[in-house]
């Protein structure tokens, strides 16, 4: 009896040593967790502090502009040349007050603001753009891109959406690499059949628009034939796609901003378009531009 009583004691003693090793030791783990010193990685302190370094910087110090015409103010001062101190991003004129005015104040806004937009420009020459900007390792981008992708002499030449697409995966991940911490504030491209409708009346205009400019849309702008109404259509339906292949692609980049269709969807007024092509955006439009990305830029949250 004393024997197995001793060896109940024993067993009872040995199981709770066992108990208080197992506490001890998730005491350890514990601590160690707390302390992001777990095994296999940081812990969640790492985490937070990769959390924190993608949050989205409502102040941006730094500014740099890539795109096509619009963001260098193509036909808002005279006819046929670039205007970039009325640009929406960049531009100097105080009837505008452009993104880098409002972000960097007068002063300081031409020291830190960069414009790589070039009239004419296309997805495909993005990646170009991009790498010039980041060389500044500017604090923001912004991208405005895709309507002369659109706008080509023909509506069967406009490029691809799965070639938009890849090009703009293309030239944010070279970014991303030569930039990482830089954010991108990607505009939507306008609707160009809303464009249409505000010049199609005017004689002047289309005399302009016989130019050469955006002819997918613009050719034969009074026709109402079948032919020309689908042609509009089909421009139309394929700036919608780009518009949304633009909004996936920002979407897996943490420190990508798209505008949530506010460009496209803003109802640009005539005497908010150039007074020589009633198409590109005037000083007016300009400053409407300027006025939605500022909005979208210090918003706490992305636009839904």
């Amino acid at each position: 009896m004393r024997t197995t009583a001793a060896r109940r004691r024993a067993r009872r003693t040995l199981a709770g040593a066992r108990s208080a090793a197992r506490s001890a030791a998730a005491a350890v783990l514990l601590a160690a967790a707390i302390a992001g010193c777990g095994p296999g990685g940081s812990g969640d302190e790492g985490e937070r502090g990769a959390q924190a370094a993608s949050r989205w910087n409502t102040a941006p110090g730094s500014i740099a502009a890539v795109g096509d015409s619009i963001t260098r103010g193509f036909d808002a001062c005279s006819v046929l040349t670039d205007c970039p101190e009325v640009s929406w991003a960049t531009g100097s004129d105080p009837e505008v007050r452009s993104l880098a005015t409002r972000l960097l104040g007068d002063a300081d806004a031409p020291a830190r603001s960069w414009n790589y937009a070039a009239t004419g420009s296309r997805m495909a020459d993005l990646p170009g753009q991009l790498a010039e900007a980041a060389a500044h390792k500017p604090e923001l981008v912004t991208v405005m891109v895709g309507s002369n992708d659109a706008c080509r002499p023909t509506a069967s030449s406009m490029t691809p959406v799965a070639d938009f697409r890849a090009g703009f995966e293309k030239a944010l991940a070279e970014l991303r690499a030569a930039s990482p911490t830089s954010q991108v504030y990607v505009s939507s491209v306008p609707d160009l059949q809303r464009l249409w409708e505000q010049g199609k009346d005017r004689p002047m205009v289309r005399q302009v628009w016989k130019l050469g400019i955006c002819q997918s849309m613009l050719a034969d702008p009074l026709s109402a034939a079948t032919g020309a109404t689908a042609r509009r259509e089909q421009v139309r339906a394929r700036v919608v796609e780009y518009n949304e292949a633009l909004r996936e692609v920002c979407a897996k980049d943490v420190l990508c901003r798209y505008d949530g269709g506010a460009v496209f969807q803003y109802p640009f007024a005539a005497d908010q378009l150039s007074r020589w092509d009633w198409f590109h955006p005037g000083k007016g439009g300009q400053a409407r531009l300027a006025e939605l990305a500022h909005r979208q830029v210090t918003a706490a949250q992305p636009p839904r």
